[in-house]
């Protein structure tokens, strides 16, 4: 079953022409937005507030519990 599912997609993709291009670029924007962006927009605020890894596993753990409530 997993053959012929692979087969099938592999036939699709080896006889598409404006479709290759469209998947290259929407994998190109997805490194962007995930790769590049992520390092200026989201940094790391658990190794800028806490310095060790017992302090970080308080942090979050605290605030899993009383996201909970």
């Amino acid at each position: 079953m997993f053959k012929k599912l692979y087969i099938f997609y592999r036939d699709g993709f080896k006889n598409m022409t404006v479709g290759k291009k469209l998947w290259l670029i929407i994998f190109i924007k997805l490194f962007i937005m995930f790769g590049i962006l992520k390092v200026f927009f989201f940094p790391n605020q658990l190794n800028q507030q806490y310095d060790n890894d017992a302090d970080k596993g308080k942090h979050v753990s605290t605030e899993l519990i009383n996201r909970s409530k």
